[in-house]
């Protein structure tokens, strides 16, 4: 297949991945990717929570599914001082001990608030190696006093998100927050765009799904995996880069960026389905690395294979290097091949293909 990203893919990589989309308040980010969708798909319809979903085909009986999910790791506000600092709690899986001298957004009803996570100078710490915790991190907007900060429109529950955004390493890593999963997003969205310009006539239901709630436990797949109620899944997530340093291999797995996607071998992949996209992988040259998760994959995967009455689902991951940072890292060339590998997935499905083991 000739060169996958586009210049208007790649901006619009850019403007997704800056655009905040804390768990749970997704919504600003879902008409960002919805609005580049839409030309590809025949229709789309959205959930309560947020989960929207862009339908190739819409009246075929079978269906299948490609997924990611749209959520990033931020914190909420959890207590304001008499002086004005604020205290936090997680929004998912954040990191507290990158926190210090970052930059953040609070996002109010009046606006975005700006802030910093303060950090006591190294001459003045109790010891040069004191580590931040949930307990002595702490943001600073400028305000001397409760009220003030409280004028600003900031209450218990806003929602907070780092300021730091999109960029370029050596013409071939996109670095950024929240790749972790908008770059999946980005990825199902290209997989919608190639059919459409390929002109590919499938025979089947696709459902392009960018699902909410990830973050704190595949909320927003498990509501939207029983409205669909699909025939088989492809899910696309992240995966960890293991070569760098201060990674065990032993603990972690043997994945390196710029080998190809990750394909996972564990209970809730279906091996029939895993089979058929190894199958695309070879018939199309695209190189994968492999990968084994123990009672669950972490991802949405779990939540389809689970529901309705029991769905063929399986892992397509991507490396990653730093994650849940402001600087997650992927290679350009597993992002195209990742799309390939989508791609080239679907469109070897037949209309009705049955996976069972036996019947």
């Amino acid at each position: 297949m000739k060169k996958i990203i586009q210049a208007k893919s790649e901006k619009f990589l850019e403007q997704y991945l800056n655009n905040p989309s804390p768990t749970g308040f997704e919504s600003e980010g879902q008409k960002l990717w919805l609005s580049y969708l839409k030309p590809y798909i025949d229709t789309y319809f959205t959930d309560n929570y947020g989960s929207v979903v862009g339908v190739i085909n819409p009246d075929a009986p079978y269906k299948v599914v490609i997924e990611a999910h749209a959520d990033e790791i931020s914190w909420f506000v959890h207590y304001i001082t008499k002086d004005g600092f604020i205290y936090l709690r997680r929004n998912g899986g954040s990191d507290h001990q990158i926190a210090p001298s970052k930059r953040v957004n609070i996002h109010t009803d009046k606006g975005i608030v700006r802030a910093v996570f303060g950090w006591p100078a190294i001459h003045m710490r109790s010891t040069k190696e004191e580590a931040p915790t949930l307990k002595n991190i702490f943001l600073d907007c400028g305000c001397d006093s409760k009220e003030e900060v409280e004028k600003l429109g900031v209450h218990v529950g806003c929602v907070i998100t780092f300021e730091d955004e999109f960029m370029i390493l050596n013409k071939n890593r996109y670095v950024g927050r929240a790749l972790d999963n908008r770059v999946g997003g980005f990825m199902i969205a290209e997989v919608a765009r190639l059919l459409k310009e390929n002109k590919v006539k499938l025979p089947f239901g696709l459902y392009v799904v960018n699902s909410v709630q990830e973050e704190i436990g595949l909320r927003g797949a498990e509501m939207i995996a029983r409205k669909i109620k699909p025939d088989v899944a492809i899910i696309t997530d992240v995966c960890h880069d293991t070569h760098t340093p201060m990674v065990d291999k032993v603990e972690n797995g043997d994945q390196k960026s710029g080998l190809g996607p990750v394909l996972t071998y564990g209970p809730a992949v279906q091996n029939n389905l895993l089979k058929h996209i190894i199958s695309a992988a070879e018939k199309n040259k695209i190189k994968f690395q492999r990968a084994a998760a123990s009672r669950s994959t972490g991802t949405d995967t779990d939540a389809f294979a689970y529901s309705h009455e029991g769905v063929p689902s399986a892992l397509i991951s991507l490396p990653l290097r730093y994650m849940h940072t402001t600087v997650e890292t992927v290679r350009k060339e597993d992002v195209e091949a990742t799309i390939h590998l989508i791609y080239e997935s679907v469109i070897a499905l037949k209309d009705g293909q049955d996976f069972r083991y036996f019947k």
